[in-house]
């Protein structure tokens, strides 16, 4: 769901980021708190939709953002179609999609330098606390970093399974996992060679 920056002259990657950080958390205060209407959560979906035009990014980029949110929003739009109804499925599913559209327009239009100094100098008035503020910022770019890694292993996972005939889905799981893990080892004990840890 997450990807790394592209490169595009438009309004929304020259926007800073601190701006850019404060409309995400804006949006999505006010998607959260808005009322249960069928026709707000489509104008949501629709001005998200004209952001990733506005940014100049290609069609396919919106479409690939959106099939990889296939899983979310038929998981939980089936449940709450279920237990709650149709019109809370599609409002909550909606507010969740749009605003994880968003979280990926902003790392699709800012460079993850910029994103982690922003980041620094927000956690920078916790140091007095006593938080360590390298480590946070070390942690918070390596959760960024790895969602797209670790995407890439379920597509390869996938893909190597349909390759031998064999059925994706659950038994996808275990493969996924150790892969994950082994990487998270590969990971630590770089960085620990490299004394960050």
């Amino acid at each position: 769901m997450i990807q790394l920056f592209v490169a595009r002259d438009s309004v929304v990657h020259r926007a800073g980021t601190g701006v850019k950080l404060l409309a995400l958390a804006v949006a999505a205060l006010v998607l959260s708190l808005s009322p249960q209407s069928a026709w707000s959560i489509a104008v949501a979906l629709g001005m998200v939709c004209a952001l990733y035009v506005l940014a100049r990014l290609p069609l396919r980029v919106l479409a690939g953002e959106l099939w990889r949110l296939r899983w979310i929003a038929i998981v939980l739009g089936t449940a709450l179609l279920l237990f709650v109804g149709p019109l809370a499925a599609w409002v909550s599913t909606g507010r969740v999609i749009a605003i994880v559209l968003l979280a990926g327009l902003l790392t699709l239009t800012t460079r993850m330098s910029a994103l982690l100094d922003v980041v620094r100098r927000l956690l920078s008035p916790l140091r007095r606390l006593g938080l360590d503020t390298e480590s946070a910022q070390l942690t918070i770019a390596l959760t960024i970093t790895m969602i797209p890694v670790v995407a890439g292993f379920a597509a390869e996972i996938r893909d190597a399974q349909r390759a031998r005939g064999a059925r994706s889905g659950v038994h996808a799981v275990v493969p996924l996992m150790v892969r994950t893990l082994r990487h998270a080892d590969d990971v630590g004990d770089a960085l620990a060679a490299r004394g960050a840890v």
